[in-house]
């Protein structure tokens, strides 16, 4: 009886160290699997939900994770939460006419809205574009910046804060443009500040602003100010 007990044992032994080698490795693969699925689920609540999330269709143009390569292109990343917001509110009650971005803000919630610029503003900023600029014009950009106090609302490092938004790194093109639709007042803010601020600037004069502006990386120190 007892020898028949120890063969039994070794049979069903023999049976789990042969399944063992059978399927021991789709075993450890399902475990890695459901963990790979666990970090999944974990990123999709950190970035307000599963895949396609909004955030996915501003790829094209702005940019992974909203960091754009494209001087034309506004980068999202590390802007101010409370100007994003406002900005895709601008956008979708036309305060802000653009024909794109018009139809997308539109098409939002307000609960997108405030995950998307949630999303955006927790994402870690870079410098959109190498920029090149003479050393003159560099200079002149420094100083008219600190002469407009341009820090004052936009942070002493050009991050943005509040509903100002971050303009270091920022693609020299989009930068430009933006100037120049506040001189001409295309575009307008709600505190007059930028209208009044760019009515002041010659055109050689946001080429420098631009330039400098675009220069500078995001989270360092501003060249030359205080």
């Amino acid at each position: 009886m007892k020898r028949a007990w120890f063969i039994s044992a070794a049979v069903v032994l023999a049976g789990v160290v042969s399944a063992g080698a059978l399927f021991g490795r789709d075993y450890l693969d399902g475990m890695r699997f459901e963990k790979a699925m666990n970090e999944i689920d974990r990123s999709e609540v950190a970035n307000s939900g599963p895949w396609p999330q909004p955030q996915e269709t501003c790829y094209f143009c702005h940019g992974a994770h909203g960091q754009s390569v494209n001087g034309w292109y506004p980068a999202l990343s590390g802007q101010p939460e409370a100007y994003l917001v406002a900005q895709l509110r601008a956008f979708a009650g036309g305060r802000r006419p653009n024909p794109y971005m018009g139809a997308i803000a539109r098409a939002l919630t307000d609960q997108q809205i405030q995950s998307l610029a949630a999303y955006f503003a927790r994402q870690t900023p870079a410098q959109s574009e190498a920029v090149y600029g003479e050393a003159a014009l560099e200079k002149r950009g420094m100083a008219l910046v600190a002469a407009k106090s341009c820090q004052t609302c936009h942070g002493a490092a050009f991050m943005g804060r509040d509903q100002a938004p971050r303009l270091s790194g920022q693609g020299e093109a989009y930068l430009a443009k933006q100037f120049a639709a506040f001189k001409t007042g295309e575009r307008h803010d709600p505190s007059g500040a930028m209208n009044g601020m760019a009515a002041t600037l010659s055109g050689e004069d946001i080429q420098a602003v631009a330039g400098y502006l675009a220069s500078l990386t995001p989270g360092g120190s501003a060249t030359g100010m205080q």
